[in-house]
């Protein structure tokens, strides 16, 4: 299971390429994916049906108990199942629905894909923690397929609101599995559901988790995005609404009902909730014209009816949930596709304007025919078989004296009725024949556009009479329900209440067919008092509103007044935690070598001049006293590695500020000049002591002994290195370092934001290219004018640095350029050899690509613009990109060495004269922590150097709003 889902990942991953190459042949390919996985499980039949389970798992966060733990059973494998087979014709059907120019062709094929892998690992997840990351997932995809037409603003707004209401959900769930983790003692699925916790914190575990099931699954009150996300293509609906995402929450629910449907709440929420769902989606679906929204309410309408049935946490109620949940996925799949069928042949999917579409299209009105009936519940239909078990399970439940048993069968009859009668309703506006209207003309199809939705539908008609074949499987779940019972689905039962029921309920819904005008008259003198859709608009409108409101309050376009407000919230906490302190250290140790007393004066002292000094770069300089300062601490301190790193970073920061500068103005300014700095100064006083405190209190809060005593020889043992620093942020402790350099990537991201307003090309500066880019203005780069160097210059050779053409003379430095020539090699082979030497000695990726960063640097100061460009003719974020991917495609490769990601493996060999030699898998890491540290500061160079030069020289200049006019002075 593990397997299949890397290859769904990486398959998805090569799709928008693949697309490229074969159109929309792609479809083709990558559903042989999920068909192979559809295979798979077919073959663990014979031990699902037996009651057994197949299990994998990997070890992921040992601390927290978390494994990528999967195990299939008897309702994993029918969801698992679902997903994949529906998944695999949804993909072929789209092959024939799109055209070879639709937009974004790749990216959409690939989310389909991706979302078919993360619903099969949501299915088959047995670790609770796992399941909801797949769970958000989800959420994730289908906001991007819901909005694939990103050029309609309905689309964009319809994934949004799907976004917004399911992550809502989850978040709310998010905080019930982590209840119910902590409250069982372990995030195994199974054992939260065979040993179920009990207690208050149990209860409120469950019903939150609940609330997570039904704004997934689309229930009351969060029903509404469901028919808004019909603005997405066909096949989404098709397998996200009718055949997966929806069905999560129901999983959900199926999986926890063995153990805790006897929770207080459970019952009354899902059977209220539930009935609700099922009457409102019905009633809606009646008054729609747009076949999409007939189906998408409908959906919303059987979703209830799922739920109750599902969640019943009765044995009989069970086996008759799970036949339900396969019986909807198979007809509502089957009627979406119908419904694209009709849409691409027809122009509409208003039935207002079809008509003979039955006539002459047979085969699809054959297909349409058999889902709809399915769905209404004819026999000999699985749709049916279901629902007749069902109502069964709800009057032995009632008979039993269970007065929900009663309400479940009251209101899903009811359901059923309206379920009739939107049924024919569909079918008879889809394909029926108006005599007021001609013929709809029908565009030409292939056979094998009608392919997917014809074994839908075919399936739904054979499973009905051959539904003896999915009893013993099905009952293998069902038998987890406490309570017993001894319901076998077949298609004949003889003369039961139930079947009573189902003859009344086809017998009302086709008179409310009959008599639709009269229905229709009657929903338009019922007004809407209450509408979720509505609701959920002007909350967002509210939120929106409010959160303008509070950002023009705070956000006054200063950077003194956010810093301040930051560290006055720093102050009040922080320093209300230190006040309310008992735990202080018995002896403080103010210092260990009389040195570090004069550093510490020293770096105070320039920090109070820094805050006093009236130009910026004098400002800066003295704060990077400070920073320097520190590395003498470190140096002090027998850290050599941190003195290395915290030296290049200081370094490389002054550079930005410098850079920056260049566009501000050389004093800063001082309105209010004696009430703003005595605040400032106020505040910082009291950050320091503050953080001076809790510096002291964490000494004595220690109550476990330390590991940095372990930490040389766990850098050897495990980390095969002697830096133990390097160790650390390569290997025993990877995931923060790929924190890390994530957070580097948005910063270049933010930064380059800043300077391209409009959008940045990602063309470099060439001197070469100078024709080319002075007939294209609207570029950001312009390139030298040969007249650029001074009088009586001319260049008569090739040189290494640029500087004699690119810079005029009265800006060149004669000596920078001579160091330049004489530093910029050596420096880039110093930084590549910490890269390699950092695991044993001090350096690094992080210091290699520091040193190879101020190379660079000194590169552009020395030639500016064009001699970056030249030095490094490569786009900033392909060298990010390339990092990023070594660093997460390490953590790929491990797990199939070790099962953990980022666990590094190493090999060693004796090469001839070299001798023995290994190498570790954690240098792959590193060498992708030295491109993200070289993309960075490249990054920074092409936006705060290279773009503010060309702004400069254009005239251009830095827009600012109105509320930052003086802002600087505002604290």
């Amino acid at each position: 299971m593990a397997t299949i889902l890397l290859v769904f990942a990486g398959l998805s991953a090569l799709t928008p390429l693949l697309t490229r190459w074969l159109s929309l042949r792609v479809f083709y390919l990558i559903a042989l994916l999920p068909a192979a996985a559809f295979g798979y499980t077919l073959t663990q039949t014979a031990s699902v049906s037996a009651g057994g389970a197949i299990t994998e798992s990997v070890p992921w966060i040992p601390a927290l108990g978390i494994s990528l733990s999967f195990r299939v059973d008897t309702l994993a494998w029918l969801l698992a199942l679902v997903v994949t087979g529906v998944g695999a014709l949804v993909l072929v059907y789209c092959a024939r629905y799109f055209s070879a120019d639709e937009p974004a062709l790749g990216r959409f094929a690939a989310g389909l894909l991706a979302f078919a892998g993360a619903m099969y690992g949501l299915v088959t997840s047995d670790d609770i923690v796992v399941m909801f990351i797949f769970w958000e997932v989800t959420s994730v995809l289908s906001y991007i397929l819901i909005g694939h037409y990103t050029f309609k603003r309905a689309s964009r707004g319809a994934a949004l609101q799907a976004l917004l209401v399911t992550t809502f959900g989850g978040l709310v769930m998010l905080v019930g599995v982590v209840i119910l983790a902590v409250e069982a003692g372990t995030t195994s699925l199974a054992v939260i559901v065979a040993d179920p916790v009990t207690g208050p914190a149990a209860t409120w575990a469950v019903l939150l988790i609940l609330v997570g099931a039904l704004s997934k699954s689309a229930l009351v009150p969060f029903h509404f995005w469901l028919p808004a996300a019909m603005a997405a293509p066909t096949p989404v609906s098709a397998y996200l609404h009718a055949a997966a995402m929806v069905k999560a929450g129901i999983y959900l629910v199926a999986r926890l009902a063995p153990g805790y449907a006897d929770t207080p709440g459970w019952m009354p929420v899902l059977v209220t909730v539930g009935v609700g769902t099922m009457l409102v989606g019905a009633w809606r679906s009646l008054r729609q014209y747009d076949l999409k929204l007939v189906l998408a309410y409908g959906t919303v309408s059987q979703l209830g009816f799922l739920m109750v049935v599902v969640g019943f946490g009765t044995r009989d109620a069970a086996l008759a949930g799970v036949a339900l949940l396969l019986a909807h996925a198979l007809f509502k799949s089957a009627l979406f596709l119908t419904v694209g069928i009709i849409d691409h042949r027809a122009g509409t999917r208003d039935w207002r304007r079809l008509s003979g579409v039955g006539r002459n299209a047979r085969v699809l009105a054959a297909i349409g025919l058999i889902s709809v009936a399915s769905m209404a519940g004819i026999p000999p239909l699985l749709g049916f078989v279901a629902k007749e078990a069902g109502f069964t399970s709800f009057i032995e439940a009632g008979l039993a004296g269970d007065g929900w048993g009663w309400v479940a069968l009251v209101g899903t009859v009811l359901g059923s009725v309206l379920t009739v009668a939107y049924s024919a309703r569909f079918f008879w506006g889809a394909f029926g024949t108006r005599p007021e209207l001609a013929d709809t003309a029908l565009h030409p199809a292939r056979w094998d556009f009608q392919l997917a939705p014809g074994i839908l539908a075919v399936a739904t008609l054979l499973l009905g009479p051959l539904v003896f074949l999915l009893d013993l499987p099905l009952a293998s779940y069902a038998d987890t329900v406490p309570g017993g019972g001894d319901y076998h689905l077949a298609l004949w039962h003889g003369f039961e209440p139930a079947l009573a029921l189902s003859a009344g309920i086809l017998l009302l819904g086709a008179a409310l067919f009959w008599k639709r005008r009269a229905v229709a008259r009657l929903q338009g003198t019922v007004p809407a008092y209450v509408d979720a859709g509505q609701g959920y608009g002007y909350t967002v409108r509210g939120i929106d509103r409010a959160a303008a409101r509070i950002t023009h309050f705070a956000q006054i376009g200063g950077l003194p007044q956010y810093l301040s407000t930051i560290l006055v919230v720093f102050v009040l906490t922080l320093g209300f935690a230190a006040f309310v302190n008992r735990s202080w250290p018995d002896e403080v140790v103010l210092w260990d070598y009389p040195g570090q007393v004069a550093v510490a004066l020293t770096m105070g002292i320039a920090a109070v001049m820094a805050a006093r000094v009236a130009e910026r770069i004098t400002a800066v300089l003295l704060a990077g006293v400070t920073g320097y300062g520190l590395v003498a601490l470190f140096a002090f301190h027998g850290a050599p590695d941190l003195a290395l790193t915290q030296a290049l970073v200081e370094t490389i920061t002054i550079v930005v500020f410098v850079l920056v500068l260049r566009r501000l103005p050389q004093k800063i300014a001082q309105h209010n000049r004696p009430l703003h700095r005595r605040r400032r100064a106020v505040i910082g006083v009291l950050v320091g002591a503050v953080m001076g405190t809790i510096g002291v209190i964490a000494v004595g809060a220690r109550q476990a002994p330390g590991i940095a005593a372990e930490l040389p020889r766990l850098a050897v043992e495990e980390g095969h290195g002697r830096n133990i620093v390097n160790v650390m942020l390569v290997d025993i402790r990877a995931w923060d370092t790929m924190g890390e350099i994530s957070v580097l990537i948005v910063v270049a991201t933010g930064v380059a934001s800043l300077l391209f307003v409009s959008g940045r090309n990602t063309v470099v500066p060439r001197l070469r290219e100078s024709r080319k880019h002075r007939s294209l203005p609207h570029r950001r780069k312009v390139v030298a004018d040969p007249a650029a160097p001074s009088e009586g210059h001319a260049v008569t050779r090739q040189s290494w640095l640029l500087a004699g053409r690119t810079v005029a003379e009265k800006d060149r430095s004669i000596m920078l350029e001579v160091l330049v020539r004489l530093l910029f090699h050596p420096a880039m082979i110093v930084s590549v050899y910490l890269l390699i030497a950092g695991h044993n000695a001090p350096g690094g990726g992080f210091a290699g690509g520091l040193i190879a960063g101020l190379a660079l640097v000194s590169r552009y100061l020395a030639g500016g613009r064009y001699e970056l460009g030249e030095a490094v003719p490569v786009d900033p974020g392909k060298i990010l990109g390339l990092g990023i991917v070594l660093a997460v495609g390490m953590a790929m490769v491990s797990l199939f060495f070790s099962g953990i990601p980022l666990e590094s493996a190493y090999f060693e060999t004796t090469v001839p004269v070299l001798g023995p030699l290994s190498f570790g898998t954690s240098t792959i890491f590193d060498i992708g922590v030295y491109l993200v540290v070289v993309g960075l500061v490249l990054d920074i160079l092409r936006s705060l150097g290279s773009e503010v030069d060309r702004q400069q020289e254009a005239g251009e200049t830095l827009p600012r709003p109105p509320s930052q006019q003086g802002a600087e002075a505002a604290v």
